[in-house]
């Protein structure tokens, strides 16, 4: 099939495609016709599914996705703002996990919710590596420590500064403040040179940061893990990521140890206005 394929019959020639179309492919080039694609426009497609999903009337089939493959929003399930904001606001940074590790399907489904976040040109570069052994998520920390041993002799003042003595004398007297304990760590990378991947892998995490909790698994950045995995060439190697490609987000997870009961207070966000 061509690019996309609209049936006159269900279409009501309203120019919403049109409008949507964040690449600017499709135009109606009489009135009361159906649109057409842009010359050379399966050089500029982006495959979004734009068009596919902002059509109320199945009237427009892409050729990579028809309207049958894209299931209906269903009303009903979405949020109201107070749920999103009782959401987002209960939702914390987990660093006591319980032992029990989390099943592979119910990381497998996170990843897969995870894989609808946003990125640059719809490139979708985000690919996923799971330490999902918690002896291997220990080796890994312990390369996390040995980094910054290095930087406390090399970078003393600046590895002070993030607290990388407090860690270290941690990590010696058999505690883990590096990864926590957590069962398992869930690393995004990409090819280093793609400008889209550091943003996307970003967005991804936090897509699935937030859908944890429905889950009834907690998550937390790992902040050390990841610097360490972007600085440290032993980290690196024993990371095991495809050549060329380097981390670009490291969160932890597993299921909670405890509860929280309240919504803890943040800053009064600064807002300016023009």
């Amino acid at each position: 099939m061509s690019l996309f394929v609209v049936d006159p019959e269900k279409c009501k020639k309203d120019n919403i495609c049109v409008e949507e179309c964040p690449a600017r492919i499709i135009v109606m080039k009489e009135k009361n016709a159906a649109p057409v694609p842009v010359r050379h426009a399966e050089e500029y497609c982006i495959q979004c599914g734009h068009c596919v999903a902002v059509c109320p009337y199945d009237a427009i089939s892409h050729s990579a996705m028809i309207p049958d493959a894209c299931p209906p929003v269903q009303k009903e399930l979405l949020l109201s703002p107070a749920q999103v904001e009782h959401a987002l606001r209960s939702r914390r940074s987990i660093r006591t996990y319980r032992k029990k590790p989390v099943e592979r399907e119910t990381i497998t489904k996170l990843i897969d919710i995870a894989r609808y976040a946003p990125s640059g040109h719809n490139s979708q570069p985000v690919r996923w590596h799971i330490i999902y052994d918690r002896e291997v998520v220990s080796e890994l920390a312990g390369h996390v420590a040995d980094w910054m041993r290095s930087l406390l002799k090399e970078q003393y003042e600046f590895a002070v500064s993030l607290h990388m003595d407090r860690v270290v004398a941690g990590w010696d007297a058999g505690m883990d403040p590096i990864c926590r304990n957590a069962p398992h760590v869930i690393v995004t990378h990409a090819p280093k040179d793609d400008r889209a991947a550091p943003a996307a892998c970003t967005i991804a995490l936090s897509y699935l940061d937030l859908a944890a909790p429905s889950f009834g698994l907690g998550a937390c950045w790992a902040g050390y893990f990841n610097a360490a995995a972007t600085m440290w060439s032993p980290m690196q190697e024993a990371l095991g990521l495809p050549k060329g490609d380097t981390c670009f987000g490291s969160m932890m997870i597993g299921y909670p140890k405890y509860a929280y009961h309240r919504l803890p207070l943040r800053n009064e966000p600064h807002i300016t206005w023009r």
